[in-house]
């Protein structure tokens, strides 16, 4: 069992982490930390969520604070806090102030609770990753952005809605930036065991079409409802639970790189690792065609480019 701390658990993700971690019984206590103007909120979600928990006899602490010293002896802090993705809004539009947030945080972190995980969902996610690794002066495997993992079940659940198989059949990955530069690796995606390439001769399926819903998913549920919720909370969620778990599993997550996928060095993207109790054990080597490679590079110097302006606005 273990201590989860949660920065900006007042927000729509935060809020449903929380809830979707103590509903997997796998966690001691949550601390939901909010600014001290947000502290009867956090408290008001805490009561809310013990009644329910009630109902599956389910004892895990929640602990409201605005105070960074209940954070002590974390396992895992999630820093969920930032501005939310409006509608049309790019990720990256939300870098120079959400980057103040997360800077002020991670040193926090890095005080209060040394020996933690820091796990990064305030977007731009792989620009934040590399903000916190820094302030933190963490070891890399020890800061973790949610990076592509989401974008990677999004694409697993349309090649099953797409031709009616069963998800567990499908496996496939995305790598690269979370959000217009993503790239999907198709070239090493299988069905059924199946090298897509092969399987889609004898099925009805428009591989760009699908692609593209996937570039939009998060733009498209934020026009229709205001926010992206139950996606990305139960992404995090699933990535906590592997950390915890010390499951050893591969997810695609991003961390900071020194050359370990296509050469690509000093920049945060999405790539695949094998996460424990300890962190990042390490990057999974993988097998690109060129397009794919070339796409990686793109997005590496798409964020490395804002990377760069955002340490400048912040005097690093």
């Amino acid at each position: 069992m273990a201590k989860v701390s949660i920065l900006g658990a007042t927000g729509v993700i935060g809020k449903n982490v929380a809830f979707t971690l103590a509903r997997a019984d796998t966690v001691d206590e949550i601390v939901l930390f909010a600014r001290e103007s947000s502290i009867e909120k956090a408290k008001g979600e805490s009561f809310d969520m013990y009644d329910a928990l009630a109902a599956e006899d389910i004892d895990c602490k929640l602990t409201p604070s605005s105070q960074f010293s209940d954070i002590a002896n974390s396992d895992i802090v999630l820093i969920t806090a930032g501005a939310p993705r409006k509608e049309g809004m790019k990720r990256l539009d939300l870098a120079i102030p959400n980057a103040e947030i997360v800077r002020d945080y991670a040193e926090k972190i890095a005080v209060h609770a040394p020996d933690s995980i820091i796990l990064i969902a305030t977007n731009p996610v792989d620009v934040m990753t590399t903000i916190a690794l820094e302030a933190s002066g963490f070891d890399k495997t020890k800061v973790i952005g949610i990076g592509n993992h989401l974008d990677s079940l999004r694409l697993k659940t349309y090649f099953s809605k797409q031709i009616n198989i069963n998800s567990s059949e499908v496996h496939t990955r995305v790598i690269g930036e979370h959000g217009d530069h993503m790239v999907p690796l198709l070239s090493s995606t299988t069905i059924g065991g199946i090298p897509l390439k092969y399987f889609i001769q004898s099925v009805d399926i428009d591989i760009p079409k699908l692609i593209s819903r996937l570039r939009k998913a998060g733009n498209t549920i934020i026009s229709k409802k205001g926010a992206t919720e139950y996606g990305p909370s139960y992404a995090i969620s699933n990535l906590i639970s592997t950390i915890i778990s010390d499951s050893h599993k591969i997810l695609t997550v991003s961390t900071y790189l020194n050359g370990e996928i296509a050469g690509v060095e000093g920049v945060s993207l999405g790539v695949p690792v094998v996460l424990s109790k300890k962190g990042i054990v390490m990057i999974v080597a993988i097998h690109m065609n060129d397009y794919e490679e070339n796409k990686f590079k793109q997005a590496a110097e798409v964020v490395r480019q804002s990377t760069d302006e955002v340490k400048s606005h912040l005097n690093y």
